[in-house]
């Protein structure tokens, strides 16, 4: 049980004033963070008053801002009940989604929900939970659809979510073997004079799917899997010919391929196996007059079934708060081209 006791009161029916009781006291201090961190956070996203008294904390605020922070500090005390860590960002997320609950009741005969639901994905490594309704979506689109787009900006979760959900699969059986790709556009023909083995070449351009990995398996059985062949990361180039089947497949930065490469990805998908696409339209890096594979993909797989498609905005952003600003001033001021990017248009 979170909370033993709730007092409540207030001087008008749009404020409100009550008292949260936590009984585990350790889950309690991390509950309200180094010097009252997450509190502060509570306060300054929601606009109440959050004061704390050993393992208690009093709430006061409107109405609706004072149970949107009751539903985020429940939510986050019932994670650290089942041994999850808590960051700032795990605060901050929760305070999205308790936000956002509230934001889809378009009827007042509607009530409002008393604690948070979110999806999560648990490998052996970690557990994570959806900071975002965007991410909440994608997570639940990932378990029901073959084939899933994940577009958006940086920062957003769209590739860690999903080498996660291909961790998770792979743990439970559901498929024998994770393939990641990405398109090394950056190197373009130059790749052959670039020095060392074909390994060597290509890895810098898939390091962001090897830091996910690792994120979410132990690293020793990362290795061993790879050596076996069960977990395969590849450049796009090494897909063509192949069947897909009983595998996770993702293609990351998919806005840098081209048309003719998107559709050979995509009809790679063999039997038994899931694939999610996730990309940026507004980074393309394709030579001038090139038309990006996934811009075109979007357009034409639209209302296909077994497709889903998921978009990511700023405000899904989940590093530090200055990236969702810089996203934001970027695209706030974003000027077609006569280059790739104008492909977003």
């Amino acid at each position: 049980m979170v909370a033993k006791h709730e007092i409540q009161a207030g001087p008008s029916a749009d404020a409100s004033h009550f008292v949260l009781t936590f009984e585990n006291n350790r889950h309690a201090s991390e509950l309200f963070g180094q010097f009252d961190e997450h509190l502060k956070l509570l306060e300054k996203q929601l606009s109440v008053t959050a004061v704390a008294r050993g393992n208690s904390v009093a709430l006061s605020g409107s109405t609706l801002a004072t149970h949107q922070a009751r539903r985020a500090l429940d939510y986050l005390y019932d994670q650290l009940q089942k041994g999850s860590s808590l960051e700032k960002s795990d605060v901050e997320g929760a305070i999205r989604m308790a936000q956002a609950a509230d934001d889809q009741l378009t009827l007042p005969t509607l009530e409002r929900k008393a604690r948070l639901s979110m999806s999560q994905i648990s490998t052996r490594k970690k557990s994570i939970a959806a900071r975002t309704p965007a991410q909440d979506a994608y997570i639940r689109a990932m378990e029901r659809s073959e084939l899933v787009f994940g577009v958006g900006p940086a920062g957003t979760g769209k590739t860690y979510l999903a080498v996660a959900h291909a961790a998770q699969l792979l743990e439970r059986g559901a498929i024998e073997k994770i393939i990641l790709s990405r398109p090394a556009v950056e190197a373009g023909e130059r790749l052959g004079f670039l020095p060392g083995d074909m390994k060597e070449k290509v890895d810098p351009y898939l390091r962001p799917l090897y830091d996910a990995l690792y994120d979410m398996i132990p690293g020793e059985r990362v290795e061993r899997a790879m050596t076996a062949g069960v977990i395969e990361i590849a450049p796009l180039a090494f897909m063509r010919g192949r069947t897909l089947t009983n595998a996770a497949v993702i293609l990351d930065e998919a806005q840098n391929t081209t048309s003719m490469q998107m559709k050979m990805f995509l009809t790679r998908l063999g039997e038994n196996s899931r694939m999610v696409v996730t990309g940026d339209p507004s980074q393309v890096d394709l030579p001038r007059g090139v038309k990006s594979g996934l811009v075109e993909a979007l357009s034409v797989l639209e209302g296909v079934e077994g497709v889903s498609t998921n978009r990511f905005t700023d405000k899904d952003v989940v590093r530090h708060p200055l990236v969702a600003r810089i996203v934001a001033a970027y695209e706030g001021r974003l000027v077609p081209s006569s280059g790739g990017a104008k492909d977003d248009d």
